[in-house]
């Protein structure tokens, strides 16, 4: 893994690089992905996996809560979905081997 920096993760005003469109800063981000409703957080998690850097999706989340959210995150990805469906899969099949 190699993650952004965390001083080049936000601009000026505390807004995360993928967050491009919208005037959030990382800490109502982190709040919105941590949201109970899974709706709310299934779209944020959608949008940082199809915005962000792969390495960086996991500064702020993990492969646990991305399997657990699935079904609402999925159709967020965009053009990105075919990669995290395999990414997912090849971790599954990672862990599967090492038993």
């Amino acid at each position: 893994m190699n993650p952004t920096d965390t001083r080049s993760l936000t601009d000026g005003q505390g807004r995360p690089y993928f967050l491009w469109d919208t005037e959030t800063t990382i800490e109502e981000f982190r709040r919105g992905l941590a949201d109970p409703d899974p709706r709310v957080s299934g779209y944020l998690h959608g949008k940082l996996m199809r915005q962000a850097k792969p390495d960086d999706v996991f500064v702020f989340t993990t492969r646990a809560r991305i399997r657990e959210l699935w079904p609402q995150i999925e159709r967020y990805l965009g053009r990105s979905r075919e990669f995290w469906r395999w990414i997912l899969r090849k971790w599954d099949d990672d862990e599967r081997e090492s038993r």
